[in-house]
C-alpha cells in the first residue's frame, strides 16, 4: 500500500504522522525516565525500540594515566617557551586516558508486535501521534472496515512500558511478539515472517526465553547485566506461548506489559522486573493509564505558552522539548546524555556519553526557568558519583587537592580524558561548569538543604581552580578553547594554550557561586578567604583588536571562523559577565556572533541553539527568532529531534532554554525582566507558569508589544 510521506499536523500539544514510520528519525518517542522506547506505529509490524537508561559497555576502571603528573611541569615549560607542537605532543601521550575511551551507552532490546493484517487489505485513516499532554503515544486506522487502535506510554509511577491494541470489533485482534537485541531486519509487510539478526552484530546476549505462558524474559550483559520481561494480558480469544514468542488468537484487546532493570540499579535485577511486572498487570489499563497522565500532567501543565498562530512551530518545539525532559530526567534516573534515553545504536556517535565541554549542561538549561527543578536532580546525582573519580583525577594528574573533570564522563562517574584528540580531551573545566548548576537550582529553589547536600561538590571543584591556578595568580594551563584551533606562530593550526577566555569566564562563574553559597551555608574556612582573593585576580573579558571578544588570551587568529563551539562566549550565556546593560561587551559579543555567523557558523543543531540564547540575553528578540526559524528550517529530522546530524537532543532543550529567556530573565541585580527580547512578530501573546529566582512563578499577557497583565506568584 501507499501513504503519503510523514507530516507534522498536529497542534501545538503533539506531533501527527499520516503514514507510519519508515525509519527511526520518523519514530516517535515515549519514557519514563529509566526506559525509554521508540514507537514505530507500523500497521503489520510494530515495533519499540528500547533504552533502559543504565545499559552501558564496560565495567567501571581506573583509566588515570600515571605518567600524567611527572610529565605536566614538561608540558608546561614547553608551552611558556613556544613550542606548542612538542606540547600537543606530550600530551598526547602523558595526560590521554589509558585506555583512553570510557563506557558508552547501549540500547536494551527491540520489541516487535508482528499484527495478523492481511497486507493485500486496503488501509486507511491512518494517524498516528505523539500527544505531549497526555504523554501518551496512538496509532489508529481502518484496515477491511475494522478500525483498529493502539496506544503506548511508559509509566513513571508504575514503571513499566504498555502497549494496549483494540478494535472496534471483537475477535479481530491476532498477534505475536519478538523479543530481540541487536541490529535486525525484518519485513514490515508480513505476518508469517522471519526475523534475521545481523551475523556482523556481536549482541552479548545470555538468554532470551518464555518464563510462562504470557511472559517472556531477555538478560544479557553488557558490562551492566540486565532484564527486559515482557507480560501479555489478552480480552478474549487464546493466549499461548511457543518458544519465546508470545501468541494471541482472536481476541479482542491485547495489553503487552514490558519492565526492565539493571545490576547498576538492583542486586537481584530479574526478579525486579518480574515484581514490577505483577504489581502492573494486577491493575486496570485504565487505573495504570490515568495515573501515567496525572503523574506527567503535574509537570507539563505548569508551563503553557501561546503566540501568534503562525509561530505555532516554535510553541511545538517549546512544549516538545519539555514532554522530553518529564519523559527522559525523571528522580531516581541517570542524566539525559547526547541522545537522552533514546539510541538505537551499539556503537553510537561519540558514545551517547555526557559531554560535558557543553552538551550535557545544554540539556538542563530549561530545567528551572520552566519549572521543571525535579528533572534537575538526576545531574546533581551524577555529579556526586563523579566526585570521587575526579578528586582523584585532580590529585593524581595534576598534583591539586579538590574535585575536576575532562570533558566526558560515563554511567559510572568517570573523569579522566576521553579520547586522544588535542582539541578537546585534555580540557579540565567540566567539573566546574557541572558544578555551576548546583547554585542556579538553589537560586530558583531556596532549597538550602539541598544546598547543604551539594555544598561540597561546589567547594572541592572551586578547590581544584584555586590549586590549579596558585589562587588565581597563574593562568590555566595546558588547556583550550573545547574543540576549535588557532593559527600558532610558526604558521601551523594548534589547539593546546595557555589561557582560553572560557576558562577564566567558568573559574569567576564558579568562584562566585561558591562564594555566595558559602554565605548561605555560613561556611567561613579558609578556602573561602581564598576563593575571595582569587576572583579578584582572574583575567576580564577582554578584546581583539577589532572589537570581538577574546577566545585566547594571546590575539591568536581562528582556523575555522564559523566553528559551532563559541566558547569564548560563555561569559554572555550560560554566564551572567556580559549583560545587555553593558553596552562595549555586549557590542563584542555580538560582533563575535556575527563573524561566526558569516563563517557558517550555527551549521549544527545544538550550536543553533547555543546562539539562540545568547541572542536572548541580548535582549534582541528579532534575532533570536530568526535563528529559531533557521533551527526549525535547517536541523530537526521529521519526529522534531534536534539534528547535530545525526541526532543529538542537546539542541531540543536549547531551544527551550532560549524562548523562555526570550520572555523572562533576571538582570545583574536578580530583578525580574519581562519580556527582555520579545521579536516583533510575536506581537501578542501568554506564557504561564516559568519560575524565576527565589522559588517565585510568573504569568505574563501581552498584547500588541505591550504587556497587559503579569502575575508573580509563590
Amino acid at each position: 500500500m501507499n501513504f503519503k510521506s510523514g507530516i507534522n499536523t498536529a497542534d501545538t500539544d503533539g506531533i501527527l504522522f499520516v503514514s507510519p514510520a519508515g525509519d527511526w528519525n520518523e519514530a516517535l518517542p515515549v519514557g519514563n525516565g529509566r526506559m525509554g522506547a521508540m514507537v514505530y506505529g507500523g500497521i503489520y509490524t510494530d515495533v519499540l525500540q528500547m533504552n533502559n537508561d543504565s545499559i552501558w559497555y564496560g565495567k567501571p576502571h581506573d583509566r588515570l594515566n600515571p605518567s600524567a603528573k611527572d610529565y605536566l611541569p614538561k608540558i608546561r615549560s614547553l608551552i611558556d617557551e613556544g613550542n606548542i607542537a612538542e606540547a600537543e605532543d606530550l600530551c598526547a601521550m602523558a595526560l590521554s586516558g589509558t585506555p583512553d575511551t570510557m563506557s558508552h551507552y547501549e540500547p536494551l532490546a527491540n520489541l516487535y508486535i508482528l499484527h495478523d493484517i492481511d497486507p493485500d487489505i486496503k488501509v486507511e485513516e491512518y494517524v498516528r501521534k505523539l500527544s505531549y499532554k497526555d504523554a501518551l503515544c496512538t496509532t489508529q486506522f481502518r484496515a477491511d472496515g475494522v478500525c483498529y487502535k493502539r496506544e503506548v506510554f511508559a509509566s513513571y509511577p508504575d514503571k513499566v512500558i504498555v502497549y494496549k491494541v483494540s478494535s472496534d470489533s471483537k475477535g479481530k485482534v491476532s498477534l505475536r511478539t519478538s523479543l530481540s537485541r541487536g541490529n535486525i531486519t525484518w519485513d514490515m509487510r508480513s505476518f508469517k515472517q522471519q526475523i534475521y539478526r545481523n551475523p556482523g552484530y556481536n549482541s552479548r546476549i545470555m538468554n532470551c526465553r518464555g518464563e510462562g505462558e504470557d511472559e517472556t524474559l531477555l538478560t544479557g550483559d553488557t558490562g551492566v547485566e540486565f532484564a527486559c520481561r515482557i507480560k501479555v494480558k489478552n480480552v478474549g480469544g487464546k493466549l499461548s506461548l511457543i518458544g519465546n514468542t508470545l501468541l494471541v488468537e482472536a481476541a479482542d484487546e491485547v495489553i503487552i506489559y514490558v519492565s526492565s532493570d539493571t545490576s547498576f540499579y538492583e542486586k537481584d535485577f530479574v526478579e525486579s522486573t518480574k515484581k514490577v511486572l505483577a504489581d502492573a498487570f494486577s491493575k486496570p489499563y485504565e487505573g495504570l493509564k490515568k495515573a501515567h497522565i496525572k503523574d506527567h500532567r503535574e509537570l507539563y501543565d505548569r508551563v503553557s505558552l501561546t503566540l501568534p498562530e503562525e509561530q505555532n512551530q516554535t510553541v511545538r518545539l517549546f512544549n516538545f522539548g519539555r514532554y522530553l525532559m518529564i519523559a527522559g530526567s525523571r528522580k531516581g534516573s541517570q542524566p539525559l546524555n547526547l541522545q537522552g534515553i533514546w539510541n538505537k545504536d551499539f556503537d553510537p556517535m561519540w558514545g551517547s556519553k555526557y559531554t560535558i565541554n557543553i552538551n550535557a549542561q545544554m540539556n538542563y538549561w530549561p530545567a528551572e526557568v520552566c519549572n521543571l527543578s525535579e528533572c534537575h536532580e538526576p545531574l546533581f546525582d551524577l555529579i556526586t558519583r563523579m566526585k570521587p573519580n575526579g578528586i582523584k583525577a585532580a590529585k593524581e594528574m595534576y598534583g591539586c587537592s579538590g574535585f575536576m573533570a575532562h570533558h566526558n564522563t560515563d554511567l559510572y562517574g568517570d573523569c579522566a580524558p576521553q579520547d586522544t584528540c588535542l582539541s578537546s580531551s585534555y580540557w579540565v573545566m567540566g567539573a566546574a561548569w557541572l558544578c555551576i548548576h548546583i547554585w542556579e537550582h538553589y537560586l530558583y529553589t531556596n532549597d538550602k538543604n539541598f544546598l547543604k547536600e551539594n555544598y561540597d561538590s561546589l567547594k572541592q571543584a572551586s578547590l581544584f581552580l584555586l590549586d590549579l591556578t596558585s589562587d588565581g595568580q597563574e593562568e590555566i594551563y595546558p588547556s583550550l578553547s573545547p574543540e576549535n584551533e588557532y593559527l600558532g606562530k610558526d604558521g601551523r593550526p594548534h589547539t593546546i594554550c595557555k589561557g582560553a577566555k572560557m576558562d577564566d569566564q567558568i573559574m569567576y562563574e564558579l568562584l562566585s557561586s561558591f562564594i555566595a553559597a558559602a554565605a548561605v551555608v555560613e561556611d567561613d574556612s579558609d578556602i573561602v578567604r581564598r576563593a575571595g582573593k582569587a576572583i579578584k585576580r582572574i583575567n576580564p573579558v577582554q578584546l581583539t583588536k577589532d572589537g570581538r571578544i577574546k577566545e585566547w588570551r594571546s590575539d591568536f587568529e581562528e582556523i575555522d571562523k564559523g566553528h559551532r563551539h563559541i566558547s569564548h562566549l560563555f561569559a554572555l550565556f550560560p554566564g551572567h559577565l556580559i549583560s545587555a546593560q553593558n553596552k562595549e561587551l555586549s557590542d563584542a559579543a555580538r560582533k563575535t556572533l556575527e563573524l561566526r555567523l558569516a563563517s557558517g557558523g550555527g551549521h549544527t543543531g545544538w550550536s543553533r541553539a547555543w546562539i539562540i540564547n545568547m541572542y536572548a540575553r541580548l535582549c534582541d528578540g528579532d534575532e533570536a527568532l530568526k535563528h529559531i526559524n533557521l533551527l526549525i528550517k535547517n536541523s530537526l529530522l521529521p519526529n522534531l529531534f534536534d539534528n547535530h546530524p545525526p541526532f543529538q537532543i542537546d539542541g531540543n532543550f536549547g531551544l527551550v532554554s532560549a524562548v523562555a529567556r526570550m520572555l523572562l530573565q533576571e538582570d545583574e541585580d536578580g530583578n525580574i525582566l519581562f519580556l527582555p527580547a520579545l521579536p516583533s512578530s510575536w506581537s501578542s501573546g501568554s506564557v504561564k507558569g516559568l519560575a524565576t529566582y527565589g522559588g517565585k512563578k510568573v504569568d505574563i499577557t501581552w498584547k500588541n508589544g505591550t504587556i497587559v497583565d503579569t502575575n508573580v506568584y509563590s
